[in-house]
């Protein structure tokens, strides 16, 4: 075992788990942050132009989600096995788990560009665009069709870097990308006098180095995985692990990209300004969803990796810690959201009185629920972390998926636009009914097999 691999060991199995939650949930919030705040910005600057090109990025936002799915089944499955295998001690084949799962990902990523390309104004429609925003809707979707390989490969690379433990290296690859878009939006938008088409530029090429910088530690082998065509193994017990667990996740990318395309063109009927109302507020809500997924993507690793080295307590203490965690904090975020939301939704929508109604209403209901979402995520982070694809796959379905399509439509009809800004607050809590049996009986699951490893541990 080498001196890396020795000392993610020790911080694992005996360091104090809020610290090493903390230590490896600070990065991975951070990061998720700075990714919330340049997908903002793009919709800040581009607000500028008209409320048809704001609506015109948030339907292109669905884009984004659906290249997400290519690489978030790979890398979701490949990190939680990687972390089970590496608390396990099998290296190699952590090593060879990573491997396939990148290059796969470049795969997808290429096929959704090739097919992206070829039926650009067909794929506008079907996310959503209406009449006035096709055209600013197909320009935003020509540049980040040409980088979906290395944006569905980040998604690898980046979840790899953090269940082996590296996660601020992971938080320097997507924080640089972050921020450079940040820089570049201004300048392609108004001083190239690209316009929509410039915020996709900036984001492609954000995405682009940052996939130069994640690539960077594997590479030059600074990571503890290693990353090689030659570890590339299209083997059944990879793939089973992999899309087991990580299949959840695309079908909750497939389900969020289903949703958004549902709410877009309910909202579309009624007019751009309740589109691009319903867009925007989803987009200020997606900083604390980052916030809470950040932290989820911090305690996943812990858990999986004590789970692969049999430390059941440590995994049930790690889940304790973090749900109050999670719950305090998406309180405490909700409320100042609450707060401050007609300030929050002004910024991007002016003097727009429709933009601003349903905007409030939208940031404010899911404000009063995310103490629900913020519990119900470290669940199903838990389940992924143990490898418990069926609860994984269960609760990453729920939010937009079983318990929001159902509701959609009759909501939008009872209370219009008031009902379709209602949708996901609704659908949040109505995934309790899921989470909380699959934790009780996770929870028995896990502190059965405690006692019968102190039982073994006695004789």
């Amino acid at each position: 075992m080498s001196k890396k691999e020795m000392s993610r060991a020790n911080m694992m199995l005996t360091e104090s788990l809020p610290k090493v939650i903390t230590k490896m949930a600070l990065p991975s919030v951070i990061s998720f942050i700075i990714t919330t705040v340049y997908n903002l910005a793009d919709t800040f600057f581009v607000s500028s132009l008209g409320e048809s090109a704001t609506a015109a990025v948030s339907v292109n936002a669905s884009l984004d989600q659906f290249i997400m799915m290519a690489g978030s089944m790979l890398a979701v499955g490949a990190a939680s096995y990687t972390s089970r295998l590496l608390g396990a001690g099998d290296k190699k084949r952590a090593d060879q788990v990573l491997s396939t799962a990148f290059f796969l990902a470049m795969l997808f990523g290429g096929i959704i560009m090739v097919l992206g390309l070829s039926f650009k104004v067909p794929m506008v429609r079907l996310l959503g665009a209406t009449d006035t925003c096709e055209r600013y809707s197909v320009q935003y979707a020509e540049y980040v069709l040409l980088v979906a390989p290395l944006m569905a490969a980040n998604f690898v690379m980046n979840q790899c870097l953090r269940s082996e433990g590296s996660a601020m290296l992971s938080m320097i690859g997507m924080g640089i990308g972050g921020v450079l878009n940040c820089i570049l939006d201004p300048i392609f938008i108004f001083k190239l006098g690209m316009g929509v088409a410039g915020a996709s530029a900036a984001t492609a090429i954000s995405k682009t180095v940052s996939f130069v910088i994640l690539l960077y530690p594997y590479i030059m082998r600074k990571s503890i995985l290693h990353l090689s065509i030659r570890n590339f193994k299209f083997v059944k017990n990879i793939i089973i692990q992999i899309v087991s667990v990580g299949s959840s996740s695309m079908f909750r990318s497939g389900l969020a990209v289903v949703s958004a395309i549902v709410l877009n063109n309910i909202a579309g009927a009624i007019s751009d300004s309740v589109l691009a109302g319903i867009g925007v507020s989803t987009k200020i809500m997606m900083f604390p969803l980052s916030i809470i997924l950040g932290f989820g993507t911090g305690f996943q690793p812990v858990a999986g990796y004590n789970w692969g080295a049999e430390r059941y307590d440590r995994v049930m203490e790690s889940y304790r810690f973090s749900s109050k965690v999670a719950v305090i904090g998406s309180a405490l975020m909700g409320l100042l959201i609450w707060i401050f939301s007609k300030n929050l939704i002004i910024i991007f929508a002016g003097s727009n009185q429709d933009m601003i109604q349903i905007g409030m209403l939208c940031i404010r209901l899911q404000s009063l629920v995310m103490p629900i979402h913020g519990w119900v995520a470290v669940v199903n982070m838990l389940c992924a972390g143990l490898g418990k694809a069926k609860g994984a796959f269960l609760l990453s379905t729920a939010r937009q998926g079983t318990c929001f399509l159902p509701i959609a439509y009759p909501m939008a009809w009872i209370w219009g636009a008031d009902g379709i800004a209602s949708v996901q607050a609704v659908a949040d809590v109505i995934t309790l009914i899921f989470a909380v049996p699959l934790m009780y009986k996770l929870k028995r699951e896990i502190l059965t097999l405690e006692r019968n490893r102190q039982e073994v541990k006695a004789l």
